[in-house]
Protein backbone atom coordinates (compact mmCIF):
# COMPACT_ATOMS: atom_id res chain seq x y z
CA UNK A 1 0.00 0.00 0.00
CA UNK A 2 2.97 2.34 0.93
CA UNK A 3 4.12 2.45 -2.75
CA UNK A 4 1.03 3.82 -3.96
CA UNK A 5 0.54 6.09 -1.10
CA UNK A 6 4.02 7.38 -1.53
CA UNK A 7 3.64 7.48 -5.31
CA UNK A 8 1.25 9.41 -5.12
CA UNK A 9 3.10 12.08 -2.81
CA UNK A 10 6.11 11.98 -5.65
CA UNK A 11 3.86 12.95 -8.44
CA UNK A 12 2.34 15.78 -6.00
CA UNK A 13 5.98 16.93 -5.74
CA UNK A 14 6.49 16.98 -9.43
CA UNK A 15 9.54 14.90 -8.59
CA UNK A 16 7.95 12.03 -11.10
CA UNK A 17 5.26 12.45 -13.65
CA UNK A 18 2.29 9.74 -14.57
CA UNK A 19 4.10 8.16 -17.19
CA UNK A 20 7.12 7.54 -15.50
CA UNK A 21 5.26 6.06 -12.51
CA UNK A 22 3.27 4.19 -14.67
CA UNK A 23 6.17 2.34 -15.51
CA UNK A 24 7.88 2.60 -11.89
CA UNK A 25 5.25 0.14 -11.01
CA UNK A 26 4.85 -2.56 -14.33
CA UNK A 27 8.80 -2.87 -13.34
CA UNK A 28 8.16 -3.32 -9.41
CA UNK A 29 5.91 -6.41 -10.15
CA UNK A 30 8.81 -8.25 -11.57
CA UNK A 31 11.19 -6.88 -9.02
CA UNK A 32 12.72 -7.86 -6.06
CA UNK A 33 14.65 -4.91 -4.14
CA UNK A 34 18.33 -5.51 -3.98
CA UNK A 35 19.99 -5.61 -0.31
CA UNK A 36 21.78 -2.38 -0.34
CA UNK A 37 18.17 -0.36 -0.96
CA UNK A 38 16.71 -2.32 1.56
CA UNK A 39 19.32 -1.51 3.97
CA UNK A 40 19.39 1.94 3.37
CA UNK A 41 15.65 2.08 3.68
CA UNK A 42 15.55 0.47 6.96
CA UNK A 43 19.00 2.75 8.08
CA UNK A 44 20.79 -0.21 8.70
CA UNK A 45 23.29 1.09 6.19
CA UNK A 46 24.10 4.42 4.98
CA UNK A 47 24.50 5.33 1.14
CA UNK A 48 27.93 5.43 0.92
CA UNK A 49 28.61 2.44 2.42
CA UNK A 50 25.83 0.48 0.40
CA UNK A 51 27.60 1.77 -3.12
CA UNK A 52 30.97 0.92 -1.35
CA UNK A 53 29.61 -2.78 -1.08
CA UNK A 54 27.95 -2.61 -4.96
CA UNK A 55 31.58 -1.53 -5.89
CA UNK A 56 33.31 -4.14 -4.44
CA UNK A 57 30.80 -6.51 -5.97
CA UNK A 58 31.90 -5.73 -9.37
CA UNK A 59 35.66 -6.97 -8.57
CA UNK A 60 34.62 -9.76 -5.92
CA UNK A 61 32.56 -12.88 -6.54
CA UNK A 62 30.78 -12.48 -3.42
CA UNK A 63 27.52 -11.73 -2.46
CA UNK A 64 26.16 -8.14 -0.94
CA UNK A 65 25.52 -9.26 2.22
CA UNK A 66 28.76 -11.61 3.01
CA UNK A 67 31.10 -7.91 2.04
CA UNK A 68 28.85 -6.12 4.26
CA UNK A 69 29.47 -8.45 6.93
CA UNK A 70 33.25 -8.81 6.36
CA UNK A 71 32.97 -4.70 6.27
CA UNK A 72 31.12 -4.74 9.31
CA UNK A 73 28.67 -2.90 8.24
CA UNK A 74 25.61 -5.70 9.09
CA UNK A 75 25.43 -8.74 11.17
CA UNK A 76 24.90 -12.33 9.91
CA UNK A 77 21.48 -11.24 11.42
CA UNK A 78 20.65 -8.46 10.13
CA UNK A 79 21.67 -9.96 6.45
CA UNK A 80 19.08 -12.79 7.09
CA UNK A 81 16.49 -10.28 7.95
CA UNK A 82 16.96 -8.37 4.95
CA UNK A 83 16.86 -11.44 2.68
CA UNK A 84 13.26 -11.75 4.00
CA UNK A 85 12.48 -8.49 3.64
CA UNK A 86 13.43 -8.88 -0.24
CA UNK A 87 9.37 -9.80 -1.02
CA UNK A 88 8.63 -6.35 0.31
CA UNK A 89 6.34 -4.59 -1.98
CA UNK A 90 7.47 -0.86 -0.91
CA UNK A 91 11.15 -1.88 -1.49
CA UNK A 92 10.79 -3.31 -4.86
CA UNK A 93 9.12 0.12 -5.57
CA UNK A 94 12.16 1.63 -4.50
CA UNK A 95 14.32 -0.68 -6.43
CA UNK A 96 12.30 -0.15 -9.47
CA UNK A 97 12.71 4.19 -8.88
CA UNK A 98 16.41 3.63 -8.94
CA UNK A 99 16.80 1.12 -11.77
CA UNK A 100 15.03 3.21 -14.18
CA UNK A 101 16.62 6.34 -12.98
CA UNK A 102 13.97 8.09 -12.19
CA UNK A 103 14.95 9.07 -9.44
CA UNK A 104 18.46 8.21 -7.03
CA UNK A 105 18.15 6.73 -3.81
CA UNK A 106 19.38 9.54 -1.83
CA UNK A 107 16.22 11.89 -3.65
CA UNK A 108 13.79 8.50 -2.40
CA UNK A 109 15.17 8.93 1.05
CA UNK A 110 15.01 12.80 0.83
CA UNK A 111 11.04 12.35 -0.20
CA UNK A 112 10.64 9.73 1.94
CA UNK A 113 11.55 12.08 5.14
CA UNK A 114 9.59 15.58 3.84
CA UNK A 115 6.52 13.23 3.18
CA UNK A 116 6.59 11.61 7.27
CA UNK A 117 7.17 15.41 8.16
CA UNK A 118 4.27 16.54 6.41
CA UNK A 119 2.05 14.37 7.45
CA UNK A 120 3.31 14.72 10.97
CA UNK A 121 4.07 10.43 11.21
CA UNK A 122 6.55 9.15 13.84
CA UNK A 123 9.66 6.63 13.09
CA UNK A 124 7.31 3.85 14.45
CA UNK A 125 5.08 4.90 11.80
CA UNK A 126 7.01 4.91 8.86
CA UNK A 127 8.29 1.38 9.60
CA UNK A 128 4.27 0.10 9.85
CA UNK A 129 3.98 2.00 6.46
CA UNK A 130 6.55 0.15 5.55
CA UNK A 131 5.68 -3.41 6.26
CA UNK A 132 2.48 -3.57 3.76
CA UNK A 133 0.40 -5.08 6.41
CA UNK A 134 -2.74 -2.94 5.65
CA UNK A 135 -4.32 -3.73 9.41
CA UNK A 136 -1.15 -1.83 10.65
CA UNK A 137 -1.17 1.07 7.61
CA UNK A 138 -4.48 2.25 7.86
CA UNK A 139 -5.15 3.03 11.98
CA UNK A 140 -1.78 5.42 11.04
CA UNK A 141 -4.69 7.12 9.11
CA UNK A 142 -7.23 7.86 11.74
CA UNK A 143 -6.32 10.01 13.98
CA UNK A 144 -9.23 9.44 16.92
CA UNK A 145 -9.00 8.30 20.20
CA UNK A 146 -12.32 5.88 20.01
CA UNK A 147 -9.95 2.51 18.94
CA UNK A 148 -13.67 1.10 17.45
CA UNK A 149 -13.18 3.71 14.36
CA UNK A 150 -9.60 2.46 13.56
CA UNK A 151 -10.71 -0.65 13.82
CA UNK A 152 -13.67 -0.78 11.72
CA UNK A 153 -11.71 1.32 9.24
CA UNK A 154 -8.98 -1.33 9.29
CA UNK A 155 -11.59 -4.25 8.37
CA UNK A 156 -13.05 -1.98 5.58
CA UNK A 157 -9.64 -1.51 4.23
CA UNK A 158 -8.09 -4.97 4.84
CA UNK A 159 -11.04 -6.95 2.90
CA UNK A 160 -11.53 -3.71 0.09
CA UNK A 161 -7.74 -5.32 -0.44
CA UNK A 162 -8.55 -8.71 -0.36
CA UNK A 163 -12.03 -9.16 -2.07
CA UNK A 164 -11.88 -5.78 -4.73
CA UNK A 165 -8.10 -4.28 -5.50
CA UNK A 166 -4.51 -5.71 -4.05
CA UNK A 167 -3.42 -1.96 -4.66
CA UNK A 168 -5.98 -0.10 -2.97
CA UNK A 169 -4.25 2.67 -0.92
CA UNK A 170 -5.89 5.56 1.58
CA UNK A 171 -5.34 8.90 2.40
CA UNK A 172 -6.33 10.53 6.08
CA UNK A 173 -9.48 10.34 7.56
CA UNK A 174 -11.49 13.39 8.79
CA UNK A 175 -14.21 14.35 10.67
CA UNK A 176 -17.91 16.16 9.59
CA UNK A 177 -21.29 16.86 10.86
CA UNK A 178 -22.82 16.13 7.01
CA UNK A 179 -21.40 14.67 3.96
CA UNK A 180 -22.97 14.25 0.12
CA UNK A 181 -22.19 12.69 -2.62
CA UNK A 182 -23.37 11.39 -5.96
CA UNK A 183 -24.74 7.91 -4.96
CA UNK A 184 -24.25 6.12 -1.59
CA UNK A 185 -24.50 2.39 -0.40
CA UNK A 186 -24.73 1.81 3.17
CA UNK A 187 -25.78 -0.23 6.02
CA UNK A 188 -26.70 0.15 9.90
CA UNK A 189 -25.69 -1.93 12.73
CA UNK A 190 -27.27 -2.29 16.10
CA UNK A 191 -27.05 -4.02 19.03
CA UNK A 192 -23.81 -3.75 21.72
CA UNK A 193 -22.42 -1.23 18.78
CA UNK A 194 -24.04 1.18 17.31
CA UNK A 195 -22.92 2.50 14.10
CA UNK A 196 -23.35 3.13 10.27
CA UNK A 197 -20.82 1.84 7.72
CA UNK A 198 -21.18 3.34 3.87
CA UNK A 199 -19.47 3.69 0.66
CA UNK A 200 -19.92 6.41 -1.22
CA UNK A 201 -18.45 8.51 -4.46
CA UNK A 202 -18.81 9.76 -8.08
CA UNK A 203 -20.98 7.08 -9.84
CA UNK A 204 -18.14 5.75 -12.56
CA UNK A 205 -15.59 4.73 -9.66
CA UNK A 206 -18.21 3.27 -7.49
CA UNK A 207 -19.19 1.21 -10.80
CA UNK A 208 -15.50 0.47 -11.41
CA UNK A 209 -15.39 -0.71 -7.84
CA UNK A 210 -18.30 -3.02 -8.27
CA UNK A 211 -16.63 -4.47 -11.38
CA UNK A 212 -13.81 -5.42 -10.03
CA UNK A 213 -15.90 -6.68 -6.66
CA UNK A 214 -18.63 -9.52 -8.88
CA UNK A 215 -15.87 -9.86 -11.60
CA UNK A 216 -18.46 -8.89 -14.01
CA UNK A 217 -17.24 -7.07 -17.45
CA UNK A 218 -19.94 -5.06 -17.48
CA UNK A 219 -22.72 -3.60 -14.69
CA UNK A 220 -24.66 -0.55 -16.50
CA UNK A 221 -27.25 0.17 -13.85
CA UNK A 222 -26.68 2.40 -10.77
CA UNK A 223 -28.94 0.03 -9.05
CA UNK A 224 -26.69 -3.27 -10.26
CA UNK A 225 -23.56 -1.37 -8.96
CA UNK A 226 -24.68 -0.39 -6.12
CA UNK A 227 -26.30 -3.63 -5.05
CA UNK A 228 -22.99 -4.83 -5.41
CA UNK A 229 -21.27 -2.74 -3.44
CA UNK A 230 -24.39 -3.28 -0.40
CA UNK A 231 -22.86 -7.20 -0.51
CA UNK A 232 -19.65 -6.10 -0.27
CA UNK A 233 -20.47 -3.65 2.53
CA UNK A 234 -22.16 -6.36 4.39
CA UNK A 235 -19.78 -8.96 4.23
CA UNK A 236 -17.25 -6.26 5.75
CA UNK A 237 -19.71 -5.66 8.51
CA UNK A 238 -20.62 -9.35 8.74
CA UNK A 239 -16.28 -9.89 9.59
CA UNK A 240 -16.77 -7.01 11.42
CA UNK A 241 -19.60 -8.58 13.53
CA UNK A 242 -17.66 -11.85 14.05
CA UNK A 243 -14.83 -10.85 15.27
CA UNK A 244 -16.26 -8.72 17.48
CA UNK A 245 -18.16 -10.95 18.91
CA UNK A 246 -15.03 -12.81 20.26
CA UNK A 247 -15.12 -10.37 22.98
CA UNK A 248 -18.84 -11.24 23.81
CA UNK A 249 -19.95 -8.54 21.84
CA UNK A 250 -23.29 -8.84 20.27
CA UNK A 251 -23.80 -6.66 16.83
CA UNK A 252 -26.55 -7.06 14.60
CA UNK A 253 -26.90 -6.02 10.95
CA UNK A 254 -29.82 -4.27 9.61
CA UNK A 255 -30.44 -5.22 5.63
CA UNK A 256 -27.83 -2.91 3.42
CA UNK A 257 -29.41 0.20 1.38
CA UNK A 258 -28.59 2.31 -1.22
CA UNK A 259 -29.12 5.67 -3.08
CA UNK A 260 -28.41 6.29 -6.48
CA UNK A 261 -28.82 10.42 -6.40
CA UNK A 262 -26.80 12.70 -4.57
CA UNK A 263 -27.69 11.58 -0.66
CA UNK A 264 -26.95 13.20 2.34
CA UNK A 265 -25.67 11.70 5.10
CA UNK A 266 -25.90 13.78 9.41
CA UNK A 267 -24.80 13.41 12.23
CA UNK A 268 -22.81 14.57 15.18
CA UNK A 269 -19.79 12.76 14.15
CA UNK A 270 -19.04 11.00 10.82
CA UNK A 271 -15.66 9.60 10.29
CA UNK A 272 -14.50 9.97 6.20
CA UNK A 273 -11.55 8.04 4.62
CA UNK A 274 -10.44 8.34 1.16
CA UNK A 275 -10.14 5.47 -0.40
CA UNK A 276 -8.38 4.87 -3.77
CA UNK A 277 -9.00 1.95 -5.65
CA UNK A 278 -10.05 0.56 -9.25
CA UNK A 279 -8.20 3.71 -10.41
CA UNK A 280 -10.67 5.74 -8.77
CA UNK A 281 -11.52 6.98 -5.67
CA UNK A 282 -14.47 6.61 -3.15
CA UNK A 283 -15.02 7.49 0.40
CA UNK A 284 -15.45 4.87 3.22
CA UNK A 285 -17.61 6.18 6.05
CA UNK A 286 -17.97 5.53 9.44
CA UNK A 287 -20.43 7.09 12.21
CA UNK A 288 -20.54 5.22 15.35
CA UNK A 289 -23.96 6.60 16.87
CA UNK A 290 -27.49 5.12 16.46
CA UNK A 291 -28.19 9.34 15.55
CA UNK A 292 -26.82 9.08 11.91
CA UNK A 293 -29.42 10.27 9.18
CA UNK A 294 -29.48 9.60 5.45
CA UNK A 295 -31.71 11.33 3.17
Amino acid sequence: MFDRIIGRYLLEQNLINKLQLSQVYQLQEANRAKLGVIAVSEKLMTIAQAEQVNALQATMDKRFGDIAIEKGYLTETQVGRLLELQGNGYLAFVQALVDTNYLPLEQIYEAEMNFQKANGFTESDMAALKTGDVAKIVPIFVNTENPLYRQMFAMGIKNMYRLVDSHVYVGKAYKVRSFKEEVMGFQKLHGDQKATVAITGKYEDVQRMAVAYTKEEFIETREDALDAVCELINCINGLYATEQSWNDSKIELEPPEFKVSFSEASCDEIWVMPVYICQGEVKYMIAISENMRIS
